[in-house]
């Protein structure tokens, strides 16, 4: 049944290969000869398949775990540089419809405030995420056709692009929204979103409708393709994710994987992103109940096996995990991370009343965006607010092709330096300040083409000036 090209998710998603796939795993994690064979195809970075991958997921030979996580960070620096991305999540609404026994968002959960912004207090939202830095948005809701219709989200997403306060502008919004229509992946397309978010949850078809009892989510099969139909409507940059906890984690890593293989061989374009989240505890939710909790040494394999894997992907990392456990995975392959998130519906004007309770989860790293923006810099990395590839059209094949080819850096290191002195001119505190301009000269020099040098040299000196949103 397992056929990676085939638009049905149980023949490309196939319970029976993932069996025989961890079964092949089980019999090789100690072949020193098939563990050596694969790290040799994995050290070529381009990728390896979910087999490949799923061996060395389950070896534990300490010389080769070694291995592992120093390709892992190899890999990151050779596609990536030293780059973090920084965003933010905007929760819109938490009506839903679903049933979903891991979110408190679900449907019979009483004790959850229900709220759903209006445009006005989204652009007070909007601006209070501006005032910060922020410059790409993902923006959230529940599943509810009667208070959370395509129509409410794209009037949201105009709302967004409308809003321009002093120098702040959100540039990029990303959408992680239930599966939908191709009719409606289209009208999304035209609203000008970045990237099409949606977590599979779990690919174990038999638990994944066990943990959706209720309402449209139940339909498996409706879900997990619903990124063929989001690619069919022209999105060409999609983000995959589990949510790591709620089934064996061999299990969901072997999908995953199997879920980027295929939209490549049908779609030409893997996964633009790749989140890795872990069940968090929140309202009327506690993760002890789901027994396939990951500990942290696992959760870094996995991060650094999808960086060896899938190395053109970015990988996103959110405030569910705290600043111990995000600064470990940096170095293993993370690319993307939020700063300062709400996970409430409101809250970044001011805080939410502790009686009004409407958070997806409890945010485990609740520090300020330039306390993070600080902490990256002081680790070695170059935060960047870009978002110059969606905006010139360099987007699905056309990133792929220069991300693969690891020329991406030739215009994504300047541009990570351009908008990193934006922020600090805007936003950034007085030691902040002074780090980011000791890194951004650093990092001037460190361009390799005299010419782009040089153009990055001016645009530096124009934002000094006032001038701002200059991109390669």
């Amino acid at each position: 049944m397992y056929n990676e090209k085939s638009l049905k998710a149980e023949e490309f998603i196939s319970d029976e290969e993932i069996r025989e796939t961890l079964a092949y795993a089980d019999e090789n994690k100690d072949n020193r000869e098939v563990v050596d064979r694969i790290l040799a195809n994995a050290r070529q970075k381009k990728g390896l398949n979910h087999r490949e991958a799923s061996v060395l997921l389950a070896c534990e030979i300490p010389e080769k775990l070694e291995e592992i996580y120093a390709l892992a960070e190899q890999i990151k620096k050779d596609y990536y540089g030293n780059r973090i991305v920084l965003f933010a999540p905007l929760y819109l609404s938490n009506y839903c419809v679903n049933g979903c026994v891991y979110c408190p968002y679900h449907l019979k959960n009483k004790s959850i405030a229900r709220k759903k912004l209006t445009q006005e207090e989204i652009r007070r939202e909007v601006i209070a995420l501006q005032d910060m830095g922020h410059k790409r948005l993902a923006i959230e809701a529940g599943e509810d056709p009667v208070n959370n219709p395509i129509e409410y989200i794209l009037e949201c997403i105009n709302t967004i692009y409308g809003i321009k306060h002093k120098n702040g502008a959100i540039r990029r919004v990303n959408v992680n929204i239930a599966a939908t229509t191709v009719e409606n992946y289209r009208k999304l397309k035209e609203a000008g979103i970045g990237t099409y978010i949606l977590f599979q949850e779990t690919y174990h078809k038999e638990t994944y409708e066990r943990i959706h009892p209720t309402g449209p989510k139940h339909d498996y099969a409706y879900h997990t393709e619903a990124m063929d139909r989001a690619m069919e409507a022209g999105i060409d940059d999609v983000g995959l994710g589990v949510l790591f906890g709620l089934e064996r984690y061999r299990y969901e890593f072997a999908g995953l994987l199997m879920h980027a293989e295929h939209l490549e061989a049908v779609h030409g374009v893997g996964p633009h992103t790749i989140s890795v989240p872990r069940i968090k505890r929140a309202e009327g939710i506690d993760p002890s109940a789901f027994d396939n909790g990951i500990s942290d040494d696992i959760f870094a394999k996995i991060c650094a096996l999808i960086r060896i894997s899938v190395p053109y992907t970015g990988m996103i990392i959110s405030t569910r995990e705290s600043r111990e456990v995000r600064e470990r995975v940096l170095h293993l392959g993370v690319s993307q991370i939020s700063g300062a998130s709400k996970t409430s519906v409101g809250g970044y004007v001011e805080p939410e009343p502790e009686e009004e309770n409407s958070q997806q989860f409890d945010v485990s790293d609740n520090r300020t965006l330039d306390e993070v923006v600080n902490w990256l810099m002081k680790l070695g990395y170059i935060p960047s607010f870009c978002t110059a590839c969606y905006r010139e059209g360099r987007t699905g094949d056309r990133f792929m092709a220069l991300c693969k080819s690891m020329q991406i850096l030739n215009c994504c290191h300047p541009n990570a330096l351009m908008t990193l002195k934006e922020y600090l001119e805007d936003y950034a505190g007085e030691e902040t300040r002074e780090i980011g301009m000791e890194l951004i000269a650093r990092g001037l020099e460190e361009i390799p083409n005299p010419k782009a040098k040089q153009t990055a040299y001016a645009h530096i000196h124009d934002i000094s000036k006032g001038k701002r949103d200059f991109r390669f």
